[in-house]
C-alpha cells in the first residue's frame, strides 16, 4: 500500500503535471498521411494509387512492352509520386492498352493479388523491363513451330513461364499456382480488354503512355515535364 504522505504529494502534483503536459500535446502536429502506397480499386476495375478524393485525377494508359512507358515509370513517376501523389494532391489510375499476348499476360499478372499486390507487381515488372523483353523475344522465336496451347489460359501460362514473369512474381510471394489461377480468371481479362477498347475510342489517342487529367486527354504530355504545368501547385517549403 502506498505511504499516505506519498499519496497526498501525488494528488497535489497532478494539476501541475497537467499544466505541463497539456500544452505539449496541444502543440503536436497531426501526422501527414503518405498516399503514395495507398491503392484502391475503381468502379471500372482500374487500380488507383493515391488519395481517391484528390482533386486532380491522372489516368495513365500503359503497356508493359512499351519502352516509353518503362521510361516514364523510371524517370517521371518517382517525382510525381513523391511530390504530388504522396501529399494527396494527385491520384494515378492505371489502365492497360494491350496489343499482343505478351503485354496482356503481364497486365493480368500485375493485377494478381488485388490492391494489396498491384503496385508492387506493376513496379517489379517495369523494373525488369529490358531483361524481360529480351526473354520474350527469345521465347517468341522458340515458339514458332511449337504446338498451340489448348486455350488462352494455357497460352498465358506458357508465356509467363517462358519469359520469366512467373519466377519474377514468385519472388514477391505469388506462387505459380496462384498466378495460373489469375491467368485463367475471365473477369480480369474482360477488364483489361475493356481498357484497351476505351483507349482506341479516344480521338486523340496516339499510343502509350497516354494521359487523361480529370477526364480530359493530354496528347502532348508524355513525361513529367509535359504534365507538370497541368498539375496543382506544390505547397511552399515549410508549409
Amino acid at each position: 500500500m502506498p505511504h499516505p504522505l506519498l499519496t497526498r504529494l501525488a494528488a497535489a502534483m497532478l494539476p501541475a503535471l497537467a499544466l505541463v503536459v497539456a500544452p505539449a500535446v496541444a502543440q503536436q502536429k497531426p501526422a501527414t498521411q503518405d498516399w503514395s502506397r495507398h491503392t484502391t480499386l475503381g468502379a471500372n476495375g482500374a487500380f488507383i494509387v493515391g488519395n481517391p478524393k484528390a482533386h486532380t485525377k491522372l489516368v495513365e494508359y500503359l503497356s508493359y512492352t512499351c519502352s516509353h512507358c518503362a521510361d516514364f515509370q523510371a524517370n517521371s513517376m518517382p517525382a510525381l509520386k513523391a511530390q504530388w501523389v504522396k501529399r494527396g494532391l494527385v491520384s494515378v489510375e492505371y489502365r492497360n492498352f494491350v496489343q499482343d499476348p505478351y503485354n496482356l499476360t503481364a497486365a493480368l499478372l500485375a493485377r494478381c493479388g488485388g490492391t494489396a499486390r498491384f503496385l508492387g507487381n506493376h513496379e517489379a515488372i517495369f523494373a525488369d523491363f529490358k531483361p524481360w523483353l529480351e526473354r520474350a523475344q527469345t521465347f517468341g522465336e522458340s515458339q514458332k513451330d511449337a504446338p498451340k496451347p489448348a486455350d488462352e489460359a494455357a497460352q498465358f501460362s506458357r508465356i509467363a513461364d517462358g519469359t520469366g514473369l512467373t519466377a519474377l512474381l514468385a519472388k514477391r510471394g505469388l506462387t505459380p499456382a496462384a498466378q495460373r489461377k489469375c491467368l485463367a480468371d475471365k473477369q480480369p481479362l474482360a477488364t483489361v480488354l475493356a481498357f484497351t477498347k476505351s483507349a482506341v475510342e479516344i480521338e486523340e489517342f496516339s499510343g502509350t503512355p497516354f494521359f487523361l487529367i480529370n477526364g480530359k486527354p493530354q496528347p502532348d504530355a508524355h513525361d513529367l515535364a509535359g504534365l507538370r504545368p497541368l498539375l496543382p501547385p506544390l505547397p511552399q517549403a515549410g508549409k
